[in-house]
């Protein structure tokens, strides 16, 4: 489901071991191969750990933007979900990236591009699922005599009796 969550304390262990190194007196590159980093993180690690000591290279409790939904909240928009499209105005039973989004601002406040929805999904355990079966609502016989009648009538092909481009045109050298 997703990403997996990072070891933070291993990260930590491998900050405080370049630590332990660059105190040795090991330069930047050493550090960052031998710990299989690379030269720009063994930088930054350097710089936090020569102004602040061991203290600048403390991490983050938190990695990224912080999510816009809570727990409490996640569990409301599957309820709101889990009643289905036409609880909620559609007449379909199908539910697509922007009806969810619209259910997620509606139930929550919290306004989502459709095309970020899949992080909500992915939390609640949902995935993409795809119709088995035609439409109920699919009309066989207007579909066969749409084929058989209508598409010929309809169909965009060039005339026969005349020129099938400009080049052939009267007045028009052919082939040089």
């Amino acid at each position: 489901m997703g990403k997996t969550k990072r070891d933070v304390s291993g990260l930590m262990a491998r900050r405080l071991q370049a630590a332990a190194l660059f105190a040795k007196g090991m330069t930047q590159a050493e550090v960052a191969r031998r710990l299989g980093v690379s030269r720009t993180s063994a930088m930054k690690w350097y710089d936090a750990w020569k102004s602040k000591g061991t203290r600048g290279l403390q991490l983050a409790e938190h990695f990224g933007r912080p999510t816009k939904t809570t727990d409490a909240d996640l569990a409301r928009i599957e309820a709101a979900l889990l009643k289905g499209p036409a609880a909620h105005g559609w007449t379909t039973e199908i539910w697509t990236l922007p009806r969810i989004a619209k259910v997620v601002e509606e139930t929550v406040g919290v306004r989502y591009h459709p095309g970020h929805v899949w992080r909500i999904l992915r939390k609640l355990g949902w995935s993409l699922q795809r119709p088995t079966t035609k439409a109920r609502e699919r009309n066989e016989a207007a579909i066969t005599h749409f084929k058989t009648r209508e598409w010929a009538r309809v169909k965009k092909t060039p005339d026969r009796a005349g020129p099938s481009s400009s080049s052939t045109k009267p007045g028009f050298p052919k082939g040089r």
